[in-house]
This record gives C-alpha cells, structure tokens and sequence, in this order.
C-alpha cells in the first residue's frame, strides 16, 4: 500500500492506493479516501476489495454454474488470495518446511490410494533421511523418492499440460522400478472397475485430443473445474502400464499450480468418495467429480495450509 495526493475541486485529499496484478497480467489500483484508520482497518479493506476484483474477473472470464456458483468463487478466491499471502509472507525457512510438510503428505496419501503399505513416518524417513527400510518392497520406496521429486516440480511450476510432460512425470515417477516408461503397449487390467480404457493403439490420439480441448478451454473453464475435468478423461484413458492414478492427481496440481491456486491433497480415507466420483464420471455424470475435487481443495487449505500458518 501507497499514499498519493488527489486535488479535487481545489481541495487536497490524501488517498491510500494499491496495485494488484489479475490473472491475464493487468494492472488494477484499489484505492481508498485515507481518514487516519489503523493500519488493521486499512488491511481489511483492500483484502475485501482484492477478493471483489478478482471474483469480478473470474465471473468476466469464466461461466458460474450450480456447482461453481457466484458466492462459491467468491470463497475460492479469498482461499487463493490467502495463501498466495502465505507463500509471500512466511519466513524462508518456514517455507521449505511447509514445502516438506506438504510433499510427504501428499506423496504419502497419493502412494497409499494406490496400495503402497509405507506409512506417514517411513515416507519422511526415506524422503529426509535418503535410507531405506528395512523388510519394505524396493518399488514402493522408489515410488516414495521418486514422488517427492514431481512434487518439488509441479510446486517450483516446471511443468505444463502437454504431451512431453506428461510423459516426463510418468518417466520421473516410475525411475529404478520395472515399469516400462512411455504410453502402454498392453491394455491396463483394472480390478473392479467397469468402464474399459483407451487400447493401446489409440492412447497416442486420445492422449492429443486431451490436451487439444485443455488448450482450448483452458481461458474458458473455470480451474478448478477444469482440473476436475481433465483428471476424469485422463483416468479413462490410463495412458501408462502403471502409475496413472498418481500421475493423473500430479496432474491436478500442475493446473492448480499453474493458474496460481494452491495444491490439493486427496487422502486414502477418501478413497471410496473418489473411485465413486470417477465412476459417476465414467457415466457421463461429472458433477460428482467436480464436487468432490473443489472440496479438497478447501479442506486441503483448511487443514493444512490454514493450519501450518496458526501454529508457525
């Protein structure tokens, strides 16, 4: 925040400004007539006045719905604005904690959705300590290390929705185990689920058309449910031998991240709720999906984010 000097029909007056940056790059200034209000007053103002013109700027550029609602985005917004506030304030140090913190629980989770058997504690162990475990599978200890390193990734925003790296993920994720990198060469055998994937032969094409609509909604789909979208199709899909739950949530952060909202973390406890929203998506009914990837994202913010700040 900024003081200036307005004249107005001869009168001096004494404003207190601020510039924010929206989300295609532009510059819009809040400002306000400056009455001697303390410093806590002034910051509530331009917090509500930011979240007004960033939800002004959503409802702009993106159509609201019966899931994403005006008041909903308005909630959204003040969660990003938050935590952008977070990641600018909290002490370097404290940063790469949080940073840790967030890699391993959601490493940990991610793996565990899968059926990986390490628990919270052995993941720090062979994340921050670099040993192994004794009398634990090779492969999930690399899936472990490997994981974190996507995770740092996607958080230093390294990574884009295209073909190149999506494969790369895979290939990072899948480093020293013995599965085979690139798209599948054999259709997936998916237990309990009903819905068949893309053939072999067709990934390739499904795969392009995937990113082909990403790129041409990507201005037009409001990101969390543009998130929640991609993630269905590319589960349907299932483009790799293994991996492609991990990948295909990696994925959701990389959108989340790359249109600055925070990264979400889905928990094993969670794992019916998600298998049936993926289910409900298989049958052409999104909403579930939709539902249940807005709502980690605010209890990822609420139960972490939120949380990590309180007790720093």
């Amino acid at each position: 925040m900024y003081f200036e000097e307005k004249r107005i029909k001869n009168k001096r007056y004494k404003y207190i400004a601020e510039s924010i940056r929206l989300p295609d790059g532009s510059i819009k200034k809040i400002e306000k007539i400056f009455k001697g209000e303390n410093k806590k007053k002034l910051k509530k103002f331009f917090e509500k006045r930011k979240i007004e013109e960033y939800t002004k700027y959503i409802l702009k550029n993106f159509k609201t719905d019966h899931i994403f609602t005006k008041e909903q985005i308005e909630k959204i917004e003040e969660i990003r604005l938050n935590y952008q506030r977070i990641l600018r304030k909290i002490p370097k140090s404290n940063f790469k904690d949080l940073l840790d913190r967030f890699t391993a629980n959601f490493t940990y989770e991610s793996n565990a959705l899968e059926g990986n058997s390490l628990t919270l504690k052995d993941v720090l162990i062979i994340m921050f300590e670099n040993v192994s475990i004794k009398g634990k599978d090779l492969r999930e200890i690399y899936e472990t290390r490997n994981s974190r390193k996507v995770v740092e990734l996607i958080i230093k925003n390294k990574f884009k929705i295209n073909e190149e790296d999506i494969i790369k993920i895979h290939k990072i994720l899948v480093k020293d185990t013995d599965i085979k990198t690139g798209y599948k060469r054999f259709p997936n055998i998916i237990v309990g689920k009903r819905i068949k994937t893309t053939p072999p032969e067709n990934v390739k094409e499904e795969m392009k058309k995937l990113i082909e609509w990403y790129n041409e909604n990507k201005d037009k789909i409001y990101p969390i449910k543009l998130a929640a979208l991609f993630h269905g199709r590319f589960e349907q899909i299932h483009p790799f031998e293994d991996g492609n739950g991990r990948v295909g949530r990696f994925l959701i952060n990389v959108i989340l991240i790359n249109n600055k909202y925070l990264p979400l973390i889905i928990k094993k406890s969670q794992r019916v709720s998600y298998t049936t929203a993926l289910e409900k998506y298989d049958d052409k009914h999104s909403d579930n999906l939709e539902r249940f990837i807005l709502e980690r994202f605010k209890e990822t913010y609420r139960k972490f984010f939120e949380i990590y700040v309180k007790y720093v």
